[in-house]
């Protein structure tokens, strides 16, 4: 094989293994974040709350959602950044490190922002109900990955 050849086959290979890395990773920190179905059921299906917790509640969840999304993408950004950044460097360059800080943070702001939603939600709740919905908390926050 040519020198011109195992090169174009090392870009290759290095372009897409970055890409997948920088995707998986964004996937599955994405799930991680989103594992939190067994609290809503447990709020909207178990709690029986009244009119007024609901509508608060679904006023959160509208709100806590925006920001969410808006967070996702910039940690889908920030691993775009990462996968060019990786195949053009090869190398953990300033760049490299840039791209992974941008991630983190974003992460770091989605973990407080869902705390911040979780904390919320509970406040709107009666003694009775916490009860359910801190064990239910425990649970997902504890849950082996699957």
């Amino acid at each position: 094989m040519s020198l011109a050849r195992s090169l174009l086959l090392t870009v290759a290979l290095s372009l897409t293994a970055a890409a997948a890395g920088a995707f998986g990773g964004a996937w599955y920190v994405a799930g991680r974040m989103r594992s939190a179905e067994p609290l809503h059921q447990v709020v909207h299906e178990q709690l029986h709350l009244s009119e007024e917790q609901d509508r608060r509640i679904e006023g959160l969840e509208r709100d806590y959602a925006a920001r969410r999304r808006t967070l996702e993408a910039e940690m889908m950004a920030a691993n775009g950044d990462l996968a060019k950044a990786l195949a053009q460097e090869h190398a953990y360059t300033p760049r490299v490190q840039g791209a992974v800080d941008r991630f983190h943070m974003a992460m770091s702001e989605l973990q407080k922002q869902t705390i911040l939603h979780v904390l919320a939600m509970r406040a709107v709740l009666t003694p009775a109900q916490t009860t359910a919905f801190d064990q239910t908390v425990s649970k997902v926050l504890t849950k082996e990955p699957s």
